[in-house]
């Protein structure tokens, strides 16, 4: 008599290996990197050399079409597009990063906080975080910019205190999964200080939500910038900036309308590059994208 396994046929059958999502999270993620990478190449070139200078005005130059002399011609004051190209993606750059940089420094520490102590001191952090949520990051740079003065430094700062509260809540939300874990309630068992738990344990374990939101926010800031600069409450001039540069060119839109193409391409490459990273990193990190069931 044949004995039956009580797993079913299914356990008897051939195994099907499941089907994972490297393939393209993997694509996603290496398109990413190529696209931001340009980036930074043309922002590490433009350091030591630019063809010309991307500050400086030359009226014999106004308005030249692209050619072998000016790549991609010339603007209205006769400056080079292609050196202000090349210049501006570093402004683009450390807006991004120092606004993410203090994004991650306040919403962190402060959403671990939360998440480490349930009842009145989360909810109590969590209404204030909501709260916090209802001034969208580009309005709190048009704030800022009207009390403190148009500048990089006032935007970066504003943008950098209005994407926290994103941080705060993911963080939150993997500190809380974290807690309940057999080695965190061995450490709380063994007289561990929360700083402790927190750095040691919590920290290393969220890190990978952490570097997800943090390329999302990096595109986000870059194209707040952007439209900061676009209004003049950005970048002030002579720097090269990609949101003025569309800002100067827009009164030539039918006499040179590549002046307006140039910029929006380098910011459409840049913040393409940073939400491709992103969608790779979460498929990398995130446990949930690595079987389609």
């Amino acid at each position: 008599m044949t004995a039956v396994d009580p797993r079913g046929p299914a356990a008897t059958g051939p195994r099907r290996r499941p089907v994972t999502a490297g393939r393209n999270g993997g694509a996603t993620l290496w398109a990413g990197l190529v696209l931001v990478g340009l980036v930074v190449l043309a922002a590490v070139v433009s350091v030591w050399w630019t063809p010309f200078d991307p500050e400086g005005v030359f009226p014999d130059s106004i308005l030249q079409p692209p050619g072998t002399a000016y790549l991609l011609g010339t603007d209205s004051f006769g400056r080079d597009v292609f050196s202000s190209i090349l210049r501006g993606a570093q402004i683009a750059l450390l807006v991004g990063t120092v606004a993410v940089g203090i994004a991650a420094g306040l919403g962190v520490p402060f959403g671990i906080v939360a998440g480490m102590n349930p009842g009145r001191l989360d909810q109590f952090m969590m209404r204030g975080n909501d709260i916090s949520l209802a001034f969208p990051a580009l309005l709190l740079a048009i704030i800022f910019g009207a009390i403190f003065g148009a500048g990089t430094i006032t935007a970066m700062v504003a943008l950098g205190i209005g994407t926290a509260p994103a941080f705060a809540l993911i963080a939150r939300s993997g500190t809380m999964q974290i807690m309940s874990r057999e080695y965190v309630l061995a450490a709380r068992a063994a007289g561990k200080s929360g700083l402790f738990i927190g750095v040691r344990h919590i920290l290393p374990n969220i890190s990978g939500m952490l570097i997800v939101q943090a390329s999302v926010s990096f595109g986000i800031a870059v194209l707040a910038e952007a439209a900061l600069s676009y209004l003049g409450l950005g970048t002030p001039p002579p720097t090269p900036s990609w949101g003025r540069m569309l800002q100067e060119a827009q009164g030539y839109l039918f006499v040179e309308p590549l002046l307006i193409l140039w910029p929006g391409i380098a910011i459409a490459i840049l913040v393409l590059g940073f939400n491709l990273l992103g969608d790779g990193l979460r498929d990398r990190f995130d446990p949930r994208m690595q079987v389609k069931r």
